[in-house]
């Protein structure tokens, strides 16, 4: 028999390609747009227990395009969006690095840039999570290579970001080709989903 785990589960969202429409370095609050069903997905995983938090290469920032502080900027202001519907995002990670494209000390080859899995440890030991009992959201391999090198037990691939091939679809844990047929193949019991 086993036993229930006290530490909390995480549902980990890749932030690109899941929770907003895919733009090359967006960082503008004006251009951003949330993916339909991702606030209905996000609700269904809190009500399951799942705490709520995001995991997102941001290269942009070594590249020069914006800075760190033009991205907590428009972080902010996801998390009340966020908030004004009810929802707690909890925290979010991000990787400022490039290995080979960044510039001054964001040219690194990092652990924290997915397919490493250092933001989804950092934020396993910060909130004590079980990452067996989490759940990564993701729209690129990558995301499933993080989370498969985490521990993440469930890895997700979404068809709402890049373009997924059939060996994508087939390395993930559960595929959907939208967040409202994510949320019922994940939360079946949730309203709203029958």
């Amino acid at each position: 028999m086993q036993i229930p785990s006290s530490r909390k589960k995480s549902l980990f969202l890749d932030r690109d390609g899941v929770i907003n429409v895919e733009k090359d370095y967006l960082h503008r609050i004006q251009d951003f747009e949330f993916i339909d069903g991702i606030f209905e997905l996000c609700q269904a995983a809190s009500e399951a227990g799942y705490a709520l938090i995001i995991v997102t290469n941001q290269s942009g920032i070594a590249r020069g395009y914006y800075t760190e502080r033009q991205f907590q900027h428009l972080m902010t202001w996801v998390l009340a969006e966020f908030a004004r519907r009810g929802l707690t995002i909890t925290d979010y990670f991000y990787c400022p690095h490039h290995p080979t494209k960044g510039t001054g000390h964001y040219r690194v080859d990092c652990d924290c840039r997915k397919p490493g899995p250092q933001m989804l440890l950092d934020a396993a030991q910060k909130y004590d999570l079980d990452l067996s009992q989490s759940i990564l959201v993701g729209d690129k391999r990558t995301d499933l290579q993080a989370g498969h090198a985490a521990g993440i037990g469930t890895k997700v691939l979404v068809g709402t970001g890049h373009a997924v091939s059939p060996e994508d679809q087939q390395a993930a844990d559960v595929y959907a080709e939208t967040l409202t047929a994510l949320k019922t193949l994940l939360f079946p019991e949730s309203p709203g989903s029958h």
